[in-house]
């Protein structure tokens, strides 16, 4: 047990150092093309930031821990909306472009009510059991590529991105911490999956609170991280891009990749967190309006091309969070 806690220690640690060199190295590349902040943060912090969720959900697919590539999306997906943007508002308000509601996070919520569709095939289709099959991820990979071709079209210009006035490693240096990324990725990834299902199986926990807990949240570091500082460097649409695109990329891309690899069953009680995963995603979109009322948000929809969390509505994204991880902990 004290050696399953150390090696998911490592595994997290290899994970989060992982994605950093990995984002450091694509962002480096990815700049001298003169790629916008926000087509950064969509696409390649987006995916160093979830490629901690790939490996994970890899591994865990390959080796049938179905409960744990769901969870770990699910509670990912959760924690990146209440937990990371709540946190990232409560430091600096979080100021939203006016394409991020229009067009990304309509996009995330669609992911999410995709899935819920997907996955139920007992619910929808009245089969005796639910699971999300390869076709389904083929299909989620198909959206998948959607996506890209959207953020391909995003108007390329000059970006500073998450940079400190430091000159950007050379091409050599940052195709060498794209290597260095990928390798503690995957051994990482390998370290964590194996620890965790230790780890439950000794304390007598499922797999799927696991996953929706412990490996949701350590795989969401590199967002926590990312979008923290750029919250400190006013740079708001690396941090809500962030954000939205790992959303997409989560259940698009992995949960995609995961299917594909081997049907993933999907369990009842995984329609609450499911659920909570688009009431977190309809939460943010209000909370971005700053108000409640329709025709409010009609107005600020028409007249404003920014929007802005602010730190009391950070904390209320924080309070929801706390409120969901005490409930999943009581459901057991």
């Amino acid at each position: 047990m004290l050696f399953a806690v150390l090696f998911l220690i490592i595994g997290f640690v290899l994970l989060v150092k992982g994605a950093d060199w990995l984002v450091d190295g694509a962002s480096a590349i990815a700049k001298r093309f003169g790629i916008s902040d926000l087509a950064i943060g969509l696409t390649i912090v987006a995916f160093g930031t979830s490629a901690p969720e790939l490996i994970v959900n890899i591994v865990a697919s390959a080796q049938g821990n179905s409960d744990i590539a769901i969870g770990n999306v699910l509670g990912s997906n959760i924690a990146n909306i209440l937990l990371i943007l709540g946190v990232s508002a409560m430091i600096a308000p979080v100021v939203v472009q006016r394409s991020t509601v229009r067009k990304e996070i309509p996009f995330s919520l669609l992911a999410a009510v995709l899935l819920f569709v997907m996955a139920n095939d007992a619910l929808v289709d009245g089969y005796t059991h639910s699971e999300l099959s390869r076709s389904d991820g083929l299909a989620l990979l198909g959206f998948f590529i959607l996506f890209l071709a959207y953020t391909a079209g995003l108007k390329l210009e000059s970006s500073k991105g998450l940079s400190d006035g430091k000159k950007p490693p050379s091409a050599p240096i940052s195709f060498l911490l794209i290597l260095l990324g990928l390798v503690g990725l995957v051994a990482g990834g390998k370290l964590t999956v194996d620890s965790a299902v230790v780890i439950a199986r000794s304390l007598g926990m499922s797999e799927a609170l696991i996953g929706l807990t412990i490996i949701a949240v350590g795989t969401s570091l590199p967002e926590l991280a990312t979008s923290a500082v750029a919250a400190m460097k006013k740079k708001a649409d690396i941090a809500v891009g962030n954000i939205v695109g790992s959303n997409i990329f989560n259940i698009f891309l992995i949960l995609g990749v995961s299917a594909t690899i081997r049907p993933l069953p999907f369990p009842p009680a995984s329609n609450a967190d499911l659920l909570m995963v688009i009431i977190a995603t309809i939460l943010l979109f209000f909370t971005i309006h700053n108000g409640w009322a329709a025709k409010r948000i009609f107005l600020w929809w028409k007249q404003h091309d920014q929007y802005i969390i602010r730190r009391w509505e950070g904390a209320l994204l924080l309070t929801t969070y706390v409120a969901y991880i005490v409930y999943i902990v009581w459901r057991g």
